[in-house]
């Protein structure tokens, strides 16, 4: 063989492979968007992963994901979603409730989109209906800001002599206004004087326990969102150090050193969020598939913590916890 022959064929050999390459299928994109940080969230997120893997998909392998997180800035969610949209994603998994789904489900009426949803989907507008989506939209919906009226009930049960208690809203947040609605229902039936106190940032959350000490408000409501999910370490050693009561929506708080937790399990909503999203991928339409709901609520209580706010609590609460920490 002459050597400009054998350098010819040496050279196609060593092109081949980037050939090869440059001719395989790029990975399916998923498009992540959350109100939240990725650090703060970062359990939920692999939670989301292990969905996909159930179904046969691994981040890096068969499948990209191009995160989106506002990092708690609710303003920026619409131009997020509205770059996953350009990007294309394939599927976009906006999994922070009502800010995430509603800005995704306005930037799109063709990508698919699953949401994680702790509010009825139907009263959001995101679905038409539970068993038959009927659009681009689907997801899991947990039992979270329904249960309310009901947390705000299991602390007066823990300080039964408190005559105010307070509930913790983030202003920006479009469940707020149910929320504090459904509260001074349940706060009146109750008896009770409900003080509703704003914080959407780490310094309004060291004001508002300073203002509960302040008007001796009796114990506190923590509602559903997701800056308060990321800030359960620093809602829990607040409420400790101020001696405040206070009741929380997930059992993430109550493993943080909180009081006492009522609510769905988040980590299963993402999970299943996650077997949505692949079964989408593999052909299936989101208009098919149910909005599932995760009925189940656990209630958790941390007695440890309880000894620190010297509060005994009831026996009769105690046998019903699905979950007592030491």
């Amino acid at each position: 063989m002459r050597r400009r022959a054998f350098l010819t064929l040496l050279g196609g050999a060593a092109v081949w492979p980037l050939v090869v390459r440059a001719q395989q299928p790029a990975l399916p994109v998923i498009g992540f968007l959350h109100s939240a940080t990725p650090e703060g969230s970062a359990y939920l997120a692999a939670a989301f992963r292990q969905g996909l893997q159930e179904v046969g998909y691994v981040e890096g392998q068969n499948v990209a994901i191009d995160y989106r997180w506002a990092d708690h800035h609710y303003e920026r969610l619409p131009a997020l979603a509205a770059e996953l949209v350009h990007r294309p994603a394939a599927v976009i998994a906006a999994l922070s409730g009502i800010p995430a789904a509603l800005p995704a489900k306005a930037a799109t009426t063709t990508i698919p989109i699953v949401f994680v949803m702790g509010f009825d989907p139907i009263e959001a507008g995101l679905v038409t209906s539970l068993s038959r989506p009927g659009g681009n939209l689907t997801g899991v919906s947990i039992l979270s800001v329904e249960l309310g009226p009901k947390r705000l009930e299991l602390l007066h049960e823990l300080v039964p002599t408190a005559t105010s208690l307070g509930v913790l809203i983030n202003p920006t947040n479009t469940n707020a206004g149910i929320v504090e609605r459904d509260l001074q229902v349940a706060a009146r039936t109750l008896g009770l004087q409900l003080q509703v106190l704003p914080a959407s940032t780490d310094h309004d959350l060291a004001t508002v326990f300073a203002t509960v000490v302040q008007l001796r408000i009796g114990g506190l409501v923590i509602s559903p969102d997701a800056f308060f999910t990321s800030r359960r370490d620093q809602l829990a050693d607040l409420a400790l150090r101020h001696e405040v009561p206070t009741i929380y929506q997930f059992r993430e708080f109550a493993a943080a050193g909180g009081l006492i937790s009522y609510g769905g399990n988040l980590m299963d909503a993402y999970r299943l969020a996650g077997v949505y999203t692949a079964r989408i991928l593999k052909g299936e339409k989101p208009a098919d598939l149910p909005v599932q709901q995760v009925t189940k609520v656990e209630l958790i209580i941390n007695l440890k913590a309880a000894r620190a706010l010297g509060l005994t609590v009831p026996l009769t609460l105690l046998g019903r916890a699905d979950e007592v920490l030491e």
